[in-house]
């Protein structure tokens, strides 16, 4: 089954509870009672059920990221259907479930509440996979850039998602250089590396980011195999910051 398919079986089957499930299954036509989903579902706290945790895993972090983006294109006063069509970019929807991501988008648009309890249930979905809470907030970037640079209104409010994931300053810079705008990132924000940092030291730092960044490894982790594009991107950008030291370094 791909991703779509257990985005609506998840949330509408109430696999899914808190926040995320409750406006799904409002978008689904379901009458959910978001407290009860909560204590039930979820035991309160965000947790899957064991034996639904990987299909539904997957379909959080798909709703998360349209969530999320859909409170992110409220900040700067401007909402239009741009930041749709970067979704779809980075998540490779088929033209069929088109409809079905403007739903969610939209009525997450309409909620009057903020985006804080959406971040904070999925930081509880993934707190113990960091990676893939970055893989999400650069999938924020990727939305937020989507109709020219990323505006000082977004940025502050990924630096808000990001804080509430959990993530430290030098996580989010090392997502946010892909997204500066700039022709070619600074390689060392990229490895999330200090200047004076041995080459030895930065080789480390290389090898765990290409090993905790594989797609192959994210996808055994939860994240959805329609989200490859954007985790290959970052690799593509880990192996060129790493060149562009070794070649400024003079190092084999």
């Amino acid at each position: 089954m791909g991703i779509w398919g257990k985005v609506i079986g998840s949330f509408a089957g109430f696999a899914v509870g808190g926040p995320l499930g409750a406006l799904l299954g409002a978008v689904a036509g379901h009458a959910v009672d978001r407290i009860r989903v909560e204590q039930t579902a979820l035991g309160g706290n965000g947790d899957l059920p064991p034996q639904l945790a990987d299909g539904a895993r997957q379909a959080a972090f798909t709703v998360a990221v349209i969530v999320l983006g859909a409170k992110m294109a409220k900040v700067d006063g401007t909402v239009n259907r741009v930041e749709i069509e970067a979704f779809k970019q980075v998540f490779q929807v088929p033209p069929e479930e088109m409809r079905n991501v403007g739903r969610i988008f939209d009525m997450a648009k309409r909620d009057a509440g903020g985006f804080e309890p959406y971040a904070r249930q999925v930081a509880s979905l993934f707190r113990d996979e960091p990676t893939l809470l970055e893989e999400l907030l650069a999938g924020l970037f990727h939305i937020a850039q989507a109709d020219g640079a990323v505006k000082p209104a977004e940025l502050a409010y990924l630096r808000k998602v990001a804080d509430i994931f959990g993530l430290d300053k030098r996580a989010f810079e090392r997502v946010h250089a892909m997204f500066a705008g700039r022709a070619e990132p600074d390689a060392y924000d990229v490895l999330g590396v200090n200047r004076a940092a041995t080459s030895d030291e930065i080789k480390a730092v290389y090898r765990r980011l290409i090993r905790e960044n594989h797609p192959d490894t994210l996808v055994a982790k939860g994240m959805p195999q329609e989200f490859v594009d954007v985790a290959n991107q970052r690799m593509a950008a880990i192996n060129a910051a790493y060149d562009r030291i070794r070649e400024e370094r003079r190092v084999p």
